[in-house]
């Protein structure tokens, strides 16, 4: 009789093709048989009887800041509140580490840090900022997953915003690389001006903050940055576009040829300005949350194939760059990388009928796809990393601050009931994630 490390009974296994019951064998890390009933025998079951396993997701975007601002969100903290919402692969934003992530010496410093306290699988992106063309290729040897820049303000003093010499240079030396380029696409210009202005008028609302960031400077830079894409030849993913207008722009493009992926975020999804309105910072971001009408266009786009990756962005703060700050000067970023799934599962499956397949395929198999680590990551197949989210769609919960396994307990989410738990997180063949409980907990 075959001998396995672990056997997963009965679940429903979801992929992009469909949902099928069987069991999943796990050794070395990977799963070897996939089957209606495994005749085999293994040190550890889990019984999956009446529960979804999905491929574990991979989150795109994410904000660690370590080395240098730990106390903000530390690997330990960041990956454990993934594991607990069934993200088994995370890509690291290079801004806020101390140094930033813009040369070969600060990525080995990053990734020893990740090698040693994560509890989930990552990959590091590379920063492209003014002064570090030249070490592009660096990093690229070090294995970054792609190389991301600000076309904005970033708000953080040492990692500079790329104007359109830097960008079109970098993108040339990406594309040489056959790397990718990721772009915080919003016009400096306009939202800067429009910021000074509001300020210097007295116009501090959240209603004011949105307006300082409308959808047309989203709109101005993606269109920049697609025609730089189209004249150089480089791959290209925008994150976090907040509205139907801006992914149209993107899928006009892809029509055209230019090798471009979008992503969005769950609180795109979830979260509108009367949110901002109520929650005050703790909501803020940038671009900043829409109105009613644009989370439907984003649903409707998503179930269009037009989005191609859902991506967290996880930008979290102690609590003090938020709480009695006015709305410009509060730090801008939405904690969410523990909810990802429980967003797309309430408000994308029950709430509008999103079936799974589509779910797993832009938070898990696109992702992959994308960033070339499919089929080891994105699916549930023979041969690939053994990374599930075994899940319970009928259990609702409602979140509470001290469910939060961030390092700062707050979220824009705390107090929303959701439908569908995690019941287990396996990541690379061990579970990570079970009883409520990360392992290192």
């Amino acid at each position: 009789m075959q001998t396995y490390d672990k056997i997963i009974r009965n679940g429903s296994i979801v992929n992009v093709e469909g949902i099928k019951k069987g069991d999943i064998a796990i050794k070395d890390g990977k799963i070897v048989e996939i089957a209606e009933r495994i005749n085999g025998s293994a040190a550890e079951e889990i019984d999956a009887t009446g529960l979804h396993v999905l491929p574990g997701l991979v989150d795109t975007h994410v904000h660690f800041n370590e080395p240098g601002r730990a106390e903000w969100e530390g690997l330990a903290t960041g990956s454990a509140s993934l594991a607990a919402g069934g993200v088994t692969t995370f890509f690291d934003m290079p801004l806020n580490s101390t140094p930033p992530t813009i040369d070969g010496e600060a990525f080995d410093a990053k990734a020893a840090l990740a090698e040693e306290k994560s509890v989930v699988d990552y990959r590091l992106w590379g920063g492209m900022v003014p002064e570090n063309l030249d070490k592009l290729e660096e990093l690229h040897n070090k294995g970054v997953i792609g190389f991301k820049a600000f076309m904005s303000n970033s708000g953080i003093a040492d990692f500079g915003y790329a104007e359109d010499v830097t960008l079109f240079k970098g993108m040339q030396v990406i594309k040489g690389l056959d790397s990718i380029l990721a772009v915080h696409a919003e016009s400096d210009i306009i939202t800067g001006q429009l910021a000074n202005y509001m300020k210097e008028n007295g116009q501090v609302s959240a209603r004011d903050y949105v307006n300082s960031r409308p959808i047309l400077s989203e709109m101005e830079a993606v269109s920049r940055i697609l025609a730089y894409a189209e004249a150089t030849g480089c791959k290209l993913h925008v994150v976090h576009a907040s509205s139907g207008e801006v992914v149209q722009i993107i899928a006009d493009a892809k029509k055209r040829g230019i090798d471009v992926t979008v992503e969005t975020c769950p609180h795109y999804l979830s979260l509108t300005v009367s949110d901002l309105e109520k929650l005050g910072p703790i909501a803020k971001c940038a671009p900043p949350l829409r109105d009613e009408e644009h989370v439907e266009s984003l649903w409707q786009l998503l179930k269009d194939g037009e989005i191609d990756v859902i991506g967290s962005d996880h930008s979290p703060s102690p609590l003090d760059f938020k709480e009695g700050k006015g709305i410009f000067e509060a730090w801008g970023g939405i904690s969410g990388a523990q909810t990802t799934l429980n967003v797309l599962l309430e408000e994308g499956y029950w709430k509008r009928e999103v079936s799974l397949e589509k779910i797993v395929q832009v938070a898990a198999e696109n992702p992959a796809k994308r960033f070339g680590l499919y089929p080891a990551k994105g699916t549930i197949a023979a041969g690939s990393d053994a990374d599930l989210a075994i899940v319970n769609l009928e259990e609702s919960f409602t979140l509470q601050a001290e469910d939060l396994r961030y390092r700062h307990k707050y979220s824009p989410y705390v107090g929303r009931t959701f439908r569908g738990k995690v019941q287990y997180t396996v990541s690379n063949g061990e579970v990570v994630f079970a009883d409520n409980k990360v392992v290192t907990e």
